[in-house]
């Protein structure tokens, strides 16, 4: 699938499933890394990995958040092949990571099993927008194969849901009670009997907008853990659509070892300015040259006329 015919069932499904969209080839720096941030599945299961513990009872606990111990981690979040497929989604050249974590679930260690859900409540402060510049796009990333048994993300096509309103927000399955304003008790079976199971290999990407009802599922296989990332995208103007501050954590030495390595295109959807934009002068040149020394100048220093 190419990304005119990803984007064409974006727009229709409200998500697409894209097998092996990144080669194994091109995860493997990253997957080299994993044990900087995660137990192994055997380190997990057998408790040798003292770090195992965090993980237990809580379906949120593996997750990790952007700068990552591992440089190669943080750089496939900002993947050019991810870039290409946001800006093709979003219709927009000019565009913005807002979220980006990295997730490991172990079998048995708590119940992923979630219930129908949306994610504009912590990814905008409004709600999903309609018009294509007011779109945002979150993407699962597995960074190991994700059969059934591996608990891959359950999405519901668009058509089943577009005349449900903003609130409630969850969907609980029959026989859950909820609590919330944002909770809908009432079962909706017939929304848990369309769901779409995004298995795939390692690679595959699932891209949904914020405004898709998903949910996570069980990990059922013995020993198992699944590996992934959780990416969320943007267009540069939607001011309301901010997820994370990067600039809490523009001190971070993970994040310095992020900048030296990353491109100017990496950057750019982090919030630096692009090569030939008015901030650039021989003042700002220099002094990010000194809090960045590993970093080559030399895109902004030649569009600047100073190379």
């Amino acid at each position: 699938m190419n990304l005119t015919e990803a984007a064409r069932a974006w727009r229709t499904d409200g998500f697409v499933v894209l097998p092996a969209f990144l080669p194994a080839r091109e995860l493997r720096a990253a997957v080299d890394g994993l044990g900087s941030l995660f137990p192994s599945a055997q380190g997990f299961h057998d408790g040798t990995d003292p770090r195992a513990a965090r993980f237990v009872g809580d379906e949120f606990a593996g997750i990790d958040t952007f700068p990552f111990a591992s440089t190669a981690v943080s750089l496939l979040a900002a993947h050019p092949r991810l870039l290409d497929l946001a800006q093709a989604l979003l219709e927009d050249d000019d565009i913005r990571i807002s979220s980006a974590e990295a997730w490991a679930k172990y079998t048995g260690a708590c119940d992923y099993d979630q219930d129908l859900h949306r994610d504009y409540l912590n990814h905008t402060l409004l709600v999903p927008g309609t018009t294509p510049e007011h779109r945002q796009v979150e993407m699962f990333l597995f960074l190991n194969d994700v059969p059934e048994d591996l608990g891959p993300p359950h999405l519901v096509p668009r058509r089943h849901t577009e005349d449900i309103p903003a609130v409630p927000n969850w969907l609980l399955k029959e026989g859950r009670k909820g609590g919330g304003r944002f909770d809908d008790d009432s079962g909706s079976p017939d929304l848990y009997e369309v769901e779409v199971s995004g298995t795939g290999p390692a690679g595959t990407v699932i891209a949904f907008e914020t405004g898709t009802f998903h949910r996570g599922t069980r990990l059922t296989a013995p020993g198992g853990a699944r590996f992934s990332m959780q990416l969320g995208f943007r267009p540069a103007a939607l001011e309301w659509g901010h997820r994370t501050g990067w600039a809490a954590h523009g001190f971070d030495p993970r994040w310095v070892d992020f900048v030296h390595r990353a491109t100017p295109r990496q950057l750019r959807v982090f919030g630096f300015p692009p090569p030939g934009h008015p901030y650039w002068t021989p003042e700002t040149l220099a002094g990010v040259g000194l809090r960045y020394p590993g970093l080559d100048l030399e895109p902004w220093r030649s569009a600047h006329g100073a190379g």
